[in-house]
């Protein structure tokens, strides 16, 4: 009988002792950065101690975040707010100081184990932005709520990404203000190139001409006469204006909703739907930091909703990011590159530690389908909706967007307001989105100088 409840005994201690084992290797492997990064566990701050954090640069060596005197300093302010966030022992850490916390702070796998740093010193992260771009971009959004990303089309590498409002994301400055900012109503500590989630509108019609022509459909020509009836949704042009008859270039030209949602009605819900998921719409992105996925709905056979999806409205979400993605897919005869932003990581004696490559995420269509959306995007600029975003001697391809919103319920002048193009057009270098939110009037009139103007700056650098 004592044996009996001997064995009982050790049954029940050796199951108490392997549940306990469980439990720390769940919480080893899947809550462990939850933990680790929480702004409540103070802790994390004990591995900092004796260690000076790395400092952030851009591409040229210019010092974008440093530490010193344990104090993280960031001299620009609120102009990499949003991209390289901030590392506070109130609030905690947020986007790339969060995402690179252990590079920063020179960690590996052994000093994991022992639990230290393991060094004196973390190590440097240099960006692929532009200092001289990102400001330039930062000043020319001005005042206005919305962003503006600028990438290299063949390799993925972000040149430069903004969005306001921003905020100091030095400590002192988060202390003092932090209540202010949380409660207001413009979000500052949203970063709307990234997390930020909007109806792209005629940005869109960028792959719906590119579904056009692989349907070969390019040939077709249309009767606008300002406004179309699609199974009882009446759907118009801006100001309802007529152009008469059209060819789908220059439809795309002079963004006519008529030509486009007519476009949808043929297509149908599953092919836009397809054209999109190949440029990347539901698919989670692994970016240097988290972001939103942009959504497109499946499973729509309705011909009104199936118009409208094909301008870029309706139940269809995408943040900048996205929209850059596809602008870059677009000019990169059909093959999408993963963004990054993180160039390369070097140690405190200068040696490089990591490189990030080019890497293709989707091959979205064949070069030769490609090239005649491009042609579209040319000819916009030079005689369409676009014309802001021309440059002398150099060919442009763009498209302008403006797209409906909730507020328009109250307000006739909140639209969205978009412009996305590259340059050269045949030979990019340089791909650009702006987005203003609830800013009024044409992506054209709003976006589309401001993208000219990064684009001219940085190739005539």
């Amino acid at each position: 009988m004592t044996n009996n409840r001997i064995i009982k005994i050790l049954i029940l201690l050796s199951f108490m002792f392997f549940s306990l084992i469980a439990y720390l290797t769940y919480i080893q492997i899947f809550e462990r950065e939850l933990l680790v990064t929480n702004s409540y566990n103070k802790r994390q701050w004990d591995s900092e101690t004796g260690t000076q954090r790395g400092r952030i640069m851009d591409c040229n060596g210019v010092i974008l975040a440093e530490t010193k005197d344990s104090v993280r300093i960031y001299p620009y302010k609120g102009v990499y707010a949003h991209l390289i966030g901030y590392n506070s022992q109130t609030y905690g850490r947020i986007n790339l100081e969060r995402a690179y916390n252990d590079e920063l702070l020179g960690k590996n796998k052994f000093s994991e184990l022992i639990g230290s740093s393991g060094t004196e010193y973390g190590y440097d992260i240099k960006l692929t932005v532009d200092h001289k771009i990102q400001q330039y971009a930062y000043d020319l959004i001005g005042e206005n709520n919305g962003c503006v990303i600028a990438m290299k089309p063949g390799t993925g590498e972000i040149i430069a990404m903004v969005s306001k409002p921003d905020f100091d994301p030095n400590d002192n400055v988060l202390v003092e203000n932090w209540g202010n900012m949380i409660e207001d109503t413009n979000s500052p500590f949203l970063a709307r190139a990234t997390s930020g989630l909007y109806a792209p509108g005629s940005t869109f019609k960028m792959l719906t001409a590119l579904l056009a022509v692989e349907n070969n459909l390019d040939g077709l020509t249309f009767e606008d006469k300002g406004t179309v009836n699609i199974d009882g949704t009446i759907f118009e042009n801006q100001k309802e204006k007529a152009y008469g008859e059209l060819t789908l270039s220059e439809g795309f030209a002079v963004s006519s909703n008529v030509v486009f949602c007519t476009l949808g009605d043929k297509l149908g819900g599953s092919k836009l739907l397809n054209v999109a998921q190949r440029f990347g719409f539901n698919k989670p992105l692994k970016f240097d930091f988290e972001c939103s996925t942009s959504t497109f709905p499946e499973g729509i056979d309705d011909n009104a909703k199936e118009a409208a999806l094909a301008i870029g409205q309706g139940d269809i979400l995408s943040t900048p990011l996205q929209m850059a993605m596809i602008t870059c897919g677009i000019a990169n005869n059909g093959a999408v590159m993963k963004p990054y932003i993180v160039e390369s990581i070097y140690n405190h004696k200068g040696e490089k530690v990591k490189t990030s490559s080019a890497e293709m995420l989707y091959k979205g269509a064949d070069s030769t389908d490609t090239k005649k959306v491009v042609d579209m995007m040319v000819e916009t600029v030079k005689n369409g909706t676009g014309r802001n975003a021309a440059i002398y001697g150099v060919d442009v391809a763009g498209k302008t967007g403006t797209a409906e919103n909730e507020q328009m319920l109250l307000s006739d002048d909140k639209e969205h307001t978009w412009f996305v193009g590259f340059a050269p057009a045949y030979e990019p270098e340089i791909a650009v989105v702006v987005m203003m939110e609830y800013s009024g009037g044409t992506g054209g009139g709003n976006c589309a100088p401001i993208a000219r103007n990064i684009m001219q700056k940085y190739l005539r650098k």
